[in-house]
């Protein structure tokens, strides 16, 4: 995907109809004072355009966006669809969202709508042609969001339209009833249908332990009705956005394969974060140390999606509704911090949430850059400093994020993972694991999600990829691994891999079955790690390695060999590691999940180099991020600690922000940041 921005941009949220109108030209001025050049607008605001049915009046954005152009203010306009006005729920109750018990949401909140009555796609569909006629030739409009948020507040969605819905998929995608109860496992607890009619979104049920296959199922129609939403309008946006204008949307949410929309319906990505969330009152790991820096998790996901992606909503002030998720305001320089993570890991573009916090509504605690005052503050200050901050790293803009090793991915995995407690309970633990030892230890990681038309070529720039618990397979993707190993590259797997198809069924072939092949390991026995035993642990020459969580007990078969063997349990001294060679490359084949104090053994044992060595040695709190182009390199130190952090520079670099030359011991303030040209 090519690069949307070809410089920095700073940008930020404003909802012009929730103010008085002679507010707005300070208000477009002040930001353009703080180097604020983008705004994004209209994304609920579906009445002023449309405040009853059939009636359009377009004088209130016009009257805005003619502001902007007078200003020098660029816009990136929204589709309404996220909220649909009372008039229309009122008429059209059909188009509300309802809960698995079948309780309609109402309206009053946002999101409350479902993807699929044929009534909201017309009327989206309407309102978006006629604002997109109205206003996609103004001079000011740059770019346009589609909806907001796809698939937040929920990802579940059972209407009698989404029944329907799901009806006409089933049949689409299996054909006959025949096959449909084949895939679906009807066969157990007398789930058979005999008629169309019987087919439905899943329901309430006792015990609430429904069909995984047909939630499997269900968890892929709910992304292809997200995405054929998204797809509508773009469609109709397409017919009229001037050229070098973009097509966005915005939020990385569950449910939703995110690559294909961005492929097939947008110019680019845009990611909405909130490392604040790291310091909420309900914060259930209060005393995590990597806290705020979790952030990077999404932002590395969004990378995946659009290398050089934009943010549509970055941080600015204390987030909270007025029901929930309370947080303290971001200490001084948290703000920037938040905003060059975003930078560093391939945004181009920061748009902070939002210019004034609102004083009505649910949201009057999510607060923005200006308070209820609307007077000059610290966020303000270091929004503007920010801006200078990002002018002065112009050149790193558009460079390749360097990566020590791929994280794998697919969404059948993800979501089998979000129904299946077995297989959520290794991939949260590995996740989160990998992510944590990747960043104490200074190993930077990229994502390839390995069911995308790209994934092939993607895999050939890693000398090493992670994989850690591919529970569903096929042929395709077994092939695929294949011939990156062959080609000369190394994989590193998990335990519980490759148990079952496409449909989520437990294939009859010996673990890791389809994998077995690439693996050279057999698997005759498994099992979770017991609480009343001693902590499962394995040897690996002369380290010693936890194996908590689950245990797939390894026999080497057919070339593979024996690296590390279990210490505890009944099955001490048997294999918790094999590798086997495949062509130029290897395979290594873990049978326990992946954790903080695990994973850098593996990695090593795998291949996995130090990025940073002969450039420069940080606390683990510190993060170091290296970006290239042209030639050159860039390096971003980030300091997530309210105190200093001393850094020790190995080559010398030249500050961006000051120009000076900088070598060996440095100190960087509490929440500072720094980008350097080596």
């Amino acid at each position: 995907m090519a690069h949307q921005w070809k410089q920095y941009t700073v940008g930020t949220c404003y909802y012009p109809e929730h103010w008085p109108e002679e507010m707005w030209q300070s208000d477009v001025k002040r930001m353009l004072a703080a180097g604020i050049t983008v705004i994004r607008i209209a994304e609920f605001a579906w009445n002023k355009c449309e405040p009853r049915e059939g009636e359009f009046t377009f004088d209130f954005f016009q009257r805005f966006l003619d502001l902007c152009q007078q200003e020098g203010m660029q816009v990136i306009f929204s589709t309404p669809t996220a909220t649909p006005p009372a008039w229309l729920t009122q008429k059209y109750p059909e188009v509300l969202n309802c809960r698995l018990d079948g309780a309609v949401y109402r309206h009053g909140g946002r999101r409350h709508y479902n993807y699929n009555a044929p009534v909201y796609r017309c009327l989206s569909a309407r309102i978006v042609e006629q604002i997109a006629a109205r206003y996609a030739g103004h001079p000011a409009v740059i770019g346009w969001q589609i909806d907001n948020e796809l698939n937040c507040e929920t990802d579940e969605f059972y209407s009698q339209a989404d029944g329907e819905a799901f009806r006409v998929y089933m049949r689409q995608r299996f054909g006959t009833l025949e096959k449909l109860n084949e895939a679906m496992g009807t066969a157990f607890w007398n789930q058979t249908y005999s008629e169309w009619s019987q087919v439905d979104v899943p329901r309430l049920t006792v015990s609430e332990a429904r069909n995984p296959h047909m939630m499997l199922e269900y968890i892929r129609f709910v992304s292809e009705s997200a995405l054929s939403f998204c797809q509508m309008q773009a469609a109709i946006l397409r017919k009229y956005v001037k050229p070098g204008d973009f097509i966005t949307t915005n939020g990385l949410f569950a449910s939703m394969d995110n690559h294909r929309m961005t492929r097939e319906s947008l110019d680019t990505y845009t990611h909405d974060t909130y490392p604040n969330f790291a310091y909420g009152l309900d914060n259930p790991s209060p005393d995590g140390t990597l806290r705020d820096r979790w952030a990077a998790v999404k932002l590395i996901e969004a990378r995946s999606v659009c290398p050089h992606f934009g943010i549509m909503e970055q941080q600015s002030g204390a987030n909270g509704w007025i029901n929930k998720m309370e947080c303290p305001s971001p200490r001084p320089g948290q703000l920037t911090l938040w905003a060059m993570q975003s930078v560093a890991h391939g945004a181009d573009y920061v748009s902070f949430f939002r210019w004034r916090t609102c004083t009505i509504g649910t949201e009057i605690y999510w607060h923005g850059i200006l308070d209820y005052d609307s007077r000059d503050n610290r966020k303000l200050a270091e929004v503007a400093d920010f801006h200078k901050k990002l002018e002065a790293i112009q050149p790193v803009c558009g460079a390749e994020y360097k990566a020590s090793f791929a994280l794998l991915k697919d969404y059948d995995n993800d979501w089998d993972a979000h129904l299946d407690r077995w297989h959520h309970r290794v991939a949260s633990a590995s996740y989160d694991g990998i992510y944590e030892a990747s960043a104490r230890h200074h190993l930077p990681y990229d994502m390839v999600y390995i069911d995308q038309p790209d994934a092939a070529g993607k895999l050939a720039k890693y000398p090493v990829v992670v994989y850690p618990h591919p529970v569903i397979m096929d042929q395709q993707r077994a092939d695929l691994l294949r011939a990156y190993v062959e080609a000369g590259g190394t994989l590193l797997i998990g335990c519980r891999s490759g148990y079952k198809d496409m449909n989520g069924h437990c294939v009859m072939l010996p673990q890791p079955g389809l994998l077995q092949p690439l693996t050279g390991s057999d698997i005759h026995d498994f099992t979770f790690a017991s609480f009343a035993e001693e902590k499962p642990c394995a040897k690996l020459g002369d380290t010693l390695l936890e194996a908590p969580v689950f245990n797939d007990i390894l026999t080497p078969i057919e070339g593979g060999q024996a690296l590390a063997a279990y210490q505890t349990s009944y099955y001490q001294g048997q294999a918790a590691l094999v590798e086997k060679k495949l062509g130029k490359g290897r395979v290594l084949h873990w049978g326990s999940v992946f954790t903080r104090d695990n994973t850098l053994p593996l990695l090593r044992c795998a291949g996995v180099e130090p990025l940073f060595e002969g450039i420069a040695q940080a606390p683990e709190l510190v993060e170091m991020i290296l970006r290239e182009k042209d030639g050159l390199q860039y390096l971003f130190l980030l300091n997530y600690q309210a105190q200093e952090a001393a850094v020790t520079l190995e080559r010398p670099g030249l500050s961006l922000y000051t120009g000076e030359i900088l070598h060996g011991s440095i100190t960087l303030p509490p929440f500072g940041t720094l980008v350097l040209r080596l």
